[in-house]
């Protein structure tokens, strides 16, 4: 009976692009992986799934050119196992679906390393999905076939019988075919596909960058040709393609084909990126600002010392709640500290920080501004005293109206960092004219990226070529002050009044795309 090894590579199936499609296990891999060697059109969203310390190598860092590289991607995986680390070996699609698993784990057992195959989303089963394609239907199609188009179909000793996939009574599902989609489609012909079956061409398939472009078969490798669509793509050939007229619903999503860079710290990301994803967008990151530690704690410690001479707590961002009950559990304190203290929290993201440690706030205005809390605070506050935990780039205007009624003490918390860099590809898309909105959740924020703007950017800014959507006045008065225009603000000011502003807006945008388009 063989004895188990724990496996030390693990083949992982990616998906066909969208981050959410990564399976269970695959994002459980990558959070104890060592190193993660990945494909070049892997979404790198997924590389966040890793440990912070994990070593990242792109497949396309590798000696050699295309074909004379995988060698070297087997000698990685082996010396890195045997060196006792945990490797992801995370690859488009599914791994056994021409993503050259098979050879890869040959190669690993041959060298008598252990490993795990993580199937994966494969690039046809989300082209079918996301284009509104169904690949098999009752009516139309019981059959389903992959095959590569990676061999000229006429080429002796192919190992794909065209004739016989010319006859079959099913969806015919091309891979890596753009380049030699003319020869293919003229071989299915010749062995008696109909001309007018209907088929279709899907780029990026499961992305806010999907492109999908129907044509019947003789006609679609022009119609690719004129619409310049390249790789990656697959091609569907079958019945079902006219299905999708009517079943379409990614392509259909408010912020589809749209192009938003966020700029809100990597830490605060996630969830905004998430929604923009579900919403059809492709989101580019480009943290703006870091959010480290105060220089120094010693404010913020003696005024935890002395919690208990304070009536009131206040809290402006959910930064500052997580950063105050950071420090102080450093301290050795729990939240037994605060006794009879009441909470504020400027506004419902901060307040939800607050929650996650199990306190309600006692006051949240109805207004997410530092003037409504202000408001708020002054009919509560008097003669009581008040602590402002913030970071050190806040407004002055709560202190400055709280002064007058009460005795306060202001902590710095946290502090913000601009941290724009210069040769960033989400910048330098910014640059090219590739982005179509930008979201900015704070006037630091917007400072921060404005100052890294070149003057083609701002140019395309003030000709409405890039919009900037904003969460509050406030941060929308920033970018004004720097000489922008804004294009969209937040009427709730949370992030998710932002992503509403943002659905309105490329809704608006739209229209007039839809007119011109229109058939007279």
């Amino acid at each position: 009976m063989a004895t188990y090894r724990q496996p030390l590579v693990y083949l992982v199936g990616a998906g066909p692009g969208n981050p959410g499609l990564l399976t269970l296990r695959g994002r459980d891999c990558l959070a104890a992986a060592d190193v993660v060697i990945y494909d070049k059109l892997v979404n790198l969203r997924l590389l966040e799934h890793a440990p912070a310390g994990a070593r990242l190598i792109c497949v396309n860092d590798l000696p050699g050119d295309h074909p004379e590289r995988w060698p070297h991607v087997h000698r990685v995986m082996i010396e890195c196992a045997r060196a006792g680390q945990r490797v992801v070996r995370l690859k488009g699609g599914d791994p056994f679906i021409f993503g050259r698993g098979g050879e890869e784990a040959g190669a690993l057992e041959q060298a008598d390393v252990p490993y795990e195959i993580v199937p994966g989303v494969t690039s046809a089963l989300g082209a079918g999905a996301f284009a509104a394609i169904p690949l098999t239907h009752r009516v139309h199609s019981s059959a389903v076939a992959f095959v590569t188009g990676h061999e000229y179909p006429e080429k002796p000793g192919s190992s794909v019988d065209w004739a016989a996939l010319a006859r079959f009574p099913g969806t015919l599902v091309i891979y890596m075919g753009i380049s030699r989609l003319p020869q293919i489609v003229q071989t299915l012909l010749h062995h008696g596909m109909p001309a007018d079956l209907p088929a279709a061409a899907v780029h990026r398939a499961s992305t806010g960058d999907q492109q999908t472009l129907e044509a019947p078969l003789a006609q679609l490798p022009a119609a690719v040709l004129n619409a310049g669509l390249v790789a990656p793509a697959v091609v569907v050939i079958g019945t079902v393609v006219a299905l999708r007229a009517r079943l379409q619903w990614f392509e259909q999503r408010p912020l589809f084909n749209r192009r938003v860079l966020v700029t809100r710290p990597k830490h605060q990301a996630g969830d905004f990126v998430q929604r923009l994803e579900q919403l059809g967008a492709t989101p580019y990151i480009l943290p703006t600002v870091e959010i480290r530690d105060p220089p120094s704690w010693d404010a913020v410690d003696r005024a935890i010392a002395h919690l208990a001479s304070y009536q009131w707590l206040v809290f402006t961002s959910s930064n500052g709640v997580h950063a105050f009950v950071k420090r102080l559990r450093h301290l050795g304190r729990d939240l037994r500290a605060l006794g009879t203290i009441r909470l504020a929290a400027i506004g419902p993201e901060t307040a939800a920080a607050l929650r996650g440690y199990h306190l309600e706030p006692d006051l949240v205005p109805e207004v997410y501004r530092a003037e409504a809390l202000a408001a708020a605070l002054k009919e509560r506050v008097g003669g009581q005293r008040v602590l402002l935990a913030r970071a050190d780039r806040a407004r002055e205007v709560l202190r400055a109206e709280l002064e007058a009624v009460a005795d306060i003490e202001q902590v710095c918390v946290y502090s913000q960092v601009d941290a724009v860099l210069e040769d960033a590809e989400p910048l330098n898309c910014l640059r090219r004219g590739e982005i179509d909105f930008v979201t900015l959740t704070s006037a630091n924020i917007a400072r921060s990226l404005i100052r890294e703007l070149d003057e083609t950017s701002r140019q395309r800014i003030r000709s409405g070529e890039v919009k900037l959507v904003t969460i509050s006045p406030v941060t929308s008065a920033a970018v004004v002050e720097l000489g922008l225009p804004v294009a969209a603000e937040a009427t709730v000011h949370t992030t998710a009044g932002v992503l509403a502003a943002l659905v309105d807006l490329a809704t608006l945008c739209r229209e007039p795309e839809a007119a011109v388009n229109a058939d007279p």
